[in-house]
């Protein structure tokens, strides 16, 4: 009989900050801690501002780009999405990293209702921008030190243009990601030839041309989670100019950014990359184990991992790309990690598996430690970047604890969050006006945001969210969908 999955503390059940350091530190995951959260009459350092590019950002909190689906058929924006949009807005963060990820072309979609830049151009962009700015005056009184940004991506090996299934365009073979996501080994169309990358460049300026005449302040380009210029990454089988050795591996996303600084002068570019990987991982029995990888050893298809052991972070190459980035007039990269397609207890610790996923293998705090930590570290190594950090909506009720003292300590210029704000977008809002948090409105962690669109349903908070409790006939699908789980 096997042992039984272990049972983690829930970040609810901590009564204070010293209680939830006591217990990091039996963990050996010395996350920052403020014993209190402060008001930005109190001098939270999250009020400060930063500078971006020459702008002012007016407080160091961002509202991550997430992966919507609810749009229209075609790619264009619903009343469901532009509320997200208002939301954000409200949130008092003074950045919006993206928002939302929009393919640049229709094949590249992740689900059947992405936002499409090809759909959408300046007339489906722009209500977004309007939406939310709005939102953020009326709130705030003005938006001079607000910064919007429009996220282009193309999502590779997890494309799914359509409801009949994936339809997977890959940068190479994987020995362990084509089996584990059901990519044929032998199928030599599915991956995107040299020509491709030049239609695929040329697709990226095309979104990013639209975006910035709907006015949008900033553009990133996604290269994190397995998505596909995150996997020409680790393009060491590949041939030709686009992977083998580093400056191969780096050429796409470094012509992107050059392609779309010259195309689109004045505006500011970031990137979101995801800072290090690991091998997949998948439900075994009742637990999560590694996908079998000693065949594949030393493991060749890795960025930012040891070779001779890829559950292990290598962080040589990935500063590498950050120095070259800020080289490149990068003005800030958002470091995420892994996938949450294959690991999604790296990318997105949780306290609940999403349906796809499977039980924490570890105490999850040490996940959102693994993220602090190796932004910390390239924080370091790579001045004169700003740098956005990920993970710390698993802190729940002591984000804004961590967040303070993290930016405080100079471990990272600016504190993102995903999930969080689609249960409580308020929450910036409320930490630097000194506001109690609304316990009741706090992402636990249940992953039906996740669970939901990987259904093809809506994208949202069912469990917290007024709106989508009551939006039918997705929540009472949701419910079956968990109960089968």
């Amino acid at each position: 009989m096997s042992d039984p999955q272990p049972r983690y503390p829930r970040i609810a059940r901590f009564r204070s900050a010293a209680d939830l350091r006591s217990h990091l530190a039996t963990l050996d995951a010395p996350i920052p801690l403020d014993d209190a959260a402060l008001s930005a009459a109190a001098g939270s350092p999250l009020a400060e501002p930063v500078t971006l590019g020459g702008r002012s950002v007016g407080n160091r909190w961002c509202i991550h780009p997430m992966e919507g689906w609810d749009a229209t058929a075609d790619g264009r924006p619903t009343d469901t999405l532009l509320r997200r949009w208002r939301r954000f807005g409200e949130s008092g963060a003074k950045l919006i990293w993206g928002g939302e990820a929009v393919a640049v072309l229709p094949e590249g979609r992740a689900n059947p209702n992405q936002l499409c830049g090809p759909a959408c151009g300046r007339e489906g962009l722009e209500p977004l921008l309007v939406e939310l700015r709005n939102a953020h005056r009326r709130s705030f009184g003005g938006t001079d030190d607000l910064v919007v940004a429009l996220q282009l991506t193309h999502s590779g090996r997890f494309s799914k243009p359509t409801a009949a299934g994936r339809r997977p365009r890959i940068a190479y073979h994987h020995p362990l990601l084509d089996a584990r996501h059901g990519v044929d080994a032998d199928d030599t169309a599915c991956v995107v030839s040299d020509d491709d990358v030049e239609r695929l460049v040329e697709a990226y300026v095309a979104t990013a041309r639209q975006a910035v005449a709907a006015g949008f302040d900033m553009l990133d380009i996604k290269a994190c989670h397995g998505y596909l210029v995150h996997e020409f990454l680790s393009a060491r089988r590949r041939p030709g100019p686009y992977g083998g050795d580093f400056a191969g591996r780096t050429r796409l996303l470094l012509t992107l950014v050059d392609r779309i600084r010259d195309a689109c002068p004045g505006v500011l570019l970031g990137v979101r990359l995801s800072l290090f990987d690991t091998v997949p991982w998948h439900k075994l029995g009742d637990r999560g184990a590694p996908w079998p990888f000693h065949d594949a050893l030393p493991y060749d298809c890795g960025f930012g991992v040891d070779a001779a052991d890829p559950t292990r972070l290598d962080l040589d190459e990935p500063i590498r790309l950050l120095e070259l980035l800020r080289d490149h007039a990068v003005v800030a990269v958002n470091l995420s990690a892994g996938s949450p397609y294959t690991v999604p207890h790296i990318s997105r610790p949780a306290a609940f598996p999403p349906s796809d996923g499977y039980p924490p293998p570890e105490d999850p705090l040490l996940g959102v430690w693994r993220q602090i930590d190796a932004a910390r570290r390239a924080k370091a190594a790579v001045p004169g970047l700003v740098m956005v950090g990920t993970g710390y909506t698993y802190l729940q009720d002591y984000v804004v604890h961590a967040a303070q003292a993290a930016v405080r300590q100079g471990w990272i210029d600016m504190v993102g969050l995903g999930r969080m704000v689609l249960s409580y977008p308020e929450l910036p809002a409320d930490s630097l006006s000194g506001r109690p948090t609304r316990r009741p409105a706090i992402c636990r962690t249940f992953s039906d945001c996740t669970t939901a669109p990987r259904h093809g349903l809506r994208s949202g908070c069912y469990p917290l969210d007024d709106y989508y409790k009551a939006l039918e006939p997705e929540a009472s699908q949701l419910k079956g969908i968990k109960q089968q789980a």
